[in-house]
């Protein structure tokens, strides 16, 4: 192990304790590296550094924070196939989708660049003579960023950009089996201008480090990314202290395949919705609603097509899909099969783990025809398994696309104008996707859901602002 991965703190690399062995999920015997935790006083520490660095950082000019995000962005970029590496052998995505994201981290740093030079403001007419009204955007304060592990570079880049862009100070803390990426980005924020204390990284555990960041009380605001057990008992603990709250909590994603869709685009858009990045997507399609008329074709062509996937090292060329993420990851994935089975689903393709060449947690792309009532056609896997349901015609699709505690994005493949327009309104979902994969998106524009999904404001694009500052307005008589 060649590589240690450190907390920064204060704008000091702090060692942490122990020598925790970051783990590659394609080669369980050579670790990428190896971190030190650190703990609840550290965490202590980071936020009451990001506070004392708050009144300096709010004020500091458009200009001064477009130019750290530039140039975060413009080494991200740079250095994007070396990132993406790290990123392939921490997390376990294909070497293409990892620098992919690191590409996408870095345009996210570039496009808060430019938001940090929009912060919109508006200037009104009283309802009393001789006076103005000005309302202004400030920043929240002191962010806690709490980001998952299966986008380690892309979350924490349009969870940290937007949060510095608006004049915001950061303690983000990373899922603990991707401690490398974590380090990368701190790294460059370390080097990018930052005044001391504007952005720390703390490494550890969520029941040490995740708890007394959301308990200290110089927190302001706390923006995380994972499921939906732990959000909602982040929730509960921030609700104690009226913090400012952004939750995204995963999805069951409908993909809906009606009679009259391009079966070839369809069964593509169902294979990369629901199994590329080893199906750990919170927009992945989970279940692959499709019309009776075409239901046993389309079963018959995915089960073709998955065939021809390839699972192996995400380093080496030609591989389709990487392991999953993690030992504890896979035992959940082999559970959720355990119960399709249970439940009476019918295998269709899966199901079993894959041998490689290396020691891994690789598992073949499952897909099982089952009942909207079975569990896997319920509840959130994480993982490369998807269900297949039968619907009698559009109407009954529909339903069955919204019968779903979750509601983050929702995709159709039709070529019916009608059919198309009626469900991008009726999906109950944030998001909608037509005649393309559910998981797949722009940097530019709002991510978020409804119901189980999201809670808060949306994240990314020019709708970050809503969370990241606060409004104030000002009368002046003159």
């Amino acid at each position: 192990m060649s590589r240690r991965f450190s907390s920064y703190i204060a704008g000091q690399w702090i060692e942490g304790e122990g020598g925790h062995a970051d783990e590659n999920p394609s080669d369980l015997a050579t670790p990428v590296g190896e971190y030190g935790v650190v703990d609840a006083a550290h965490t202590a520490q980071a936020v009451e550094a990001a506070a004392a660095a708050l009144p300096k950082w709010a004020f500091s000019t458009p200009q001064q924070r477009a130019d750290v995000l530039d140039f975060v962005g413009s080494e991200i970029l740079a250095r994007k196939e070396e990132l993406g590496r790290l990123l392939a052998m921490e997390e376990g995505k294909t070497l293409p989708e990892s620098i992919g994201e690191a590409a996408r981290a870095g345009q996210i740093f570039k496009f808060f660049a430019g938001e940090a030079l929009r912060i919109p403001g508006e200037k009104l007419a009283s309802t009393r003579p001789g006076v103005d009204v000005e309302i202004t955007r400030e920043p929240v304060g002191v962010v806690g960023i709490i980001a998952p592990w299966n986008f380690p570079l892309a979350i924490p880049a349009w969870k940290i950009a937007p949060a510095l862009a608006y004049g915001n100070t950061v303690v983000f803390k990373p899922a603990e089996i991707v401690p490398g990426c974590a380090w990368a980005l701190a790294d460059i924020l370390s080097r990018a201008g930052l005044p001391e204390g504007v952005f720390n990284l703390v490494l550890g555990g969520g029941r040490t480090v995740g708890q007394a960041l959301v308990a200290h009380p110089r927190l302001d605001a706390l923006t995380f990314t994972g499921s939906a057990p732990t959000g909602h008992a982040l929730l509960r603990q921030a609700a104690e202290r009226a913090l400012k709250v952004q939750m995204e909590m995963g999805g069951k994603n409908p993909l809906v395949v009606l009679a009259d869709a391009d079966l070839d685009k369809a069964v593509e858009c169902a294979v990369n919705g629901a199994y590329f990045s080893t199906g750990q997507r919170c927009t992945a399609s989970s279940r692959l609603i499709v019309e009776n008329a075409v239901y046993d074709e389309f079963a018959a062509r995915m089960q073709a097509r998955l065939a021809k996937v390839r699972v192996g090292d995400p380093l080496e060329p030609g591989v389709d899909i990487g392991p999953v993420a993690s030992g504890a990851q896979l035992d959940t994935d082999l559970a959720y099969i355990e119960a399709g089975h249970a439940d009476g689903a019918e295998l269709l393709a899966g199901g079993e783990q894959v041998e490689w060449k290396t020691p891994g947690h690789f598992l073949a792309p499952t897909l099982f025809a089952a009942k909207p009532s079975d569990r896997i056609a319920r509840e959130e896997i994480f993982g490369p398994v998807a269900a297949l349901l039968r619907a009698d015609d559009y109407e009954h699709a529909l339903a069955l696309a919204n019968d779903t505690e979750f509601g983050l994005c929702a995709g159709i493949c039709t070529n019916s104008l009608k059919h198309a327009t009626h469900f991008k309104r009726n999906a109950q979902a944030g998001m909608v996707m037509v005649n393309l994969p559910t998981a797949g998106v722009d940097p530019h524009v709002p991510f978020g859901g409804r119901k189980a999904s999201s809670y808060g404001p949306r994240e990314q694009g020019r709708y970050a602002v809503e969370f990241y500052t606060t409004v104030k307005t000002a009368y002046t008589s003159a």
